[in-house]
């Protein structure tokens, strides 16, 4: 494995929300006012953020939409996205979406009628809720292509199989879950304490990034979770020499997301389940039974975030699904659906490209 490759892989979950340049898609809102949640409270004033890729059809048939990873946004999936690439702009047109609480669509950190933490708890579901409400009222697209995402997008992924099972022909989720397993649940909330026990936190109401705090969510979240052993060993010959290493990473991210909205994402996150969508009675196996579209599920080998063990058992409930080990026989865990590591890169292109290449007959159905 490359040490260059390797040096930048810890920055995977968090890349900074202001990361555009004048060159890329501009960003657009979609004003959808009162967002209803499942909780029967609303995100006031509710705006979604968006950018769009290559062009939409006249029969609006080539469109994907890009649902995006916990910290994440719009830009996640930029390996994925381009000519001869998997999500090939001469062929689709993408629409790559901004999650609840990510720092561009409403949150937290930008929310002025509920800012901080007056903002409500929301679910992976409203998320979807809010992306089919752009796709529908904004872009007016009443079907896809298919739904790509990583991590806590793979999860958005699976959902919107499970709540709109004939919106789209395929599903392509990477380092998924279906429903996030205890270890998981205990990642998140030791993320959240290293945050919420930092004084400087002050309930939220902080005037300066909680510093401390910030720092050790990083190393929980970005240094442990999001790597393995494995690609500690390969980079470090001495181990001590992680530490000044370490301390540069958490500095480079340390405005790169805001902590409230990292908070409040997380408990959407760990609370999910596909089972719990109206009309399953909690049965996540009869949830992903329902999926109707064609599945491909790509897992990290020691996903030490998203373990694989839980996408790997829960998608043999779906029909026809094609799991896949990304890149088997490295050892990168979550960190193999980051875009940082040429392999990982190299396979998921080639294999997605293959397989929505199949969905559409070549192309074919896209005329």
């Amino acid at each position: 494995m490359k040490r260059a490759a390797l040096l930048v892989a810890g920055l995977l979950l968090t890349l900074p929300a202001a990361a555009h340049s004048p060159q890329q898609a501009p960003h657009q809102l979609y004003s959808e006012g009162d967002l209803k949640l499942e909780s029967g409270e609303a995100i006031k004033d509710f705006s979604i953020s968006y950018v769009t890729h290559g062009k939409l059809n006249e029969k609006k048939s080539n469109a994907i939409l890009m649902v995006t990873a916990i910290s994440g946004n719009h830009h996640r999936l930029d390996f994925m996205i381009g000519p001869g690439k998997a999500l090939d702009t001469d062929k689709y047109f993408i629409v790559c979406t901004d999650a609840i609480a990510n720092g561009l669509s409403t949150s937290p950190s930008n929310s002025k009628a509920q800012p901080r933490m007056q903002f409500p708890k929301f679910t992976i579901r409203d998320m979807v809720q809010s992306q089919y409400r752009l796709m529908k009222e904004k872009l007016g697209i009443d079907h896809v292509v298919a739904v790509v995402g990583p991590s806590m997008g793979g999860m958005q992924v699976l959902q919107w199989g499970v709540s709109y099972p004939d919106y789209m022909d395929a599903l392509v989720a990477m380092v998924p879950l279906a429903k996030t397993p205890a270890w998981t649940v205990l990642v998140l909330e030791a993320s959240r304490k290293a945050i919420m026990l930092d004084p400087a936190w002050k309930d939220g109401n902080y005037e300066a990034p909680p510093e401390k705090g910030i720092r050790l969510w990083r190393d929980i979240l970005s240094f442990l979770s999001a790597r393995t052993p494995d690609m500690y060993a390969a980079q470090f010959r001495n181990g001590m020499d992680v530490l000044p290493w370490l301390e540069q990473q958490e500095t480079a991210l340390l405005k790169a997301f805001d902590a409230n909205d990292w908070i409040y994402q997380t408990w959407a996150y760990e609370r999910h389940d596909v089972g719990t969508t109206p009309g399953f009675n909690g049965d996540t196996a009869r949830a992903l039974g329902s999926i109707k579209a064609r599945t491909l599920v790509l897992t990290g080998t020691k996903d030490l975030l998203n373990p694989e063990f839980e996408p790997i058992e829960m998608g043999k409930n779906i029909a026809g699904v094609k799991t896949m080990t990304i890149s088997p026989g490295t050892v990168t865990g979550h960190a193999a659906a980051g875009g940082a590591i040429a392999a990982d890169v190299e396979f998921i292109n080639r294999e997605t490209s293959a397989f929505l290449d199949a969905v559409t007959d070549g192309g074919k159905k896209l005329d």
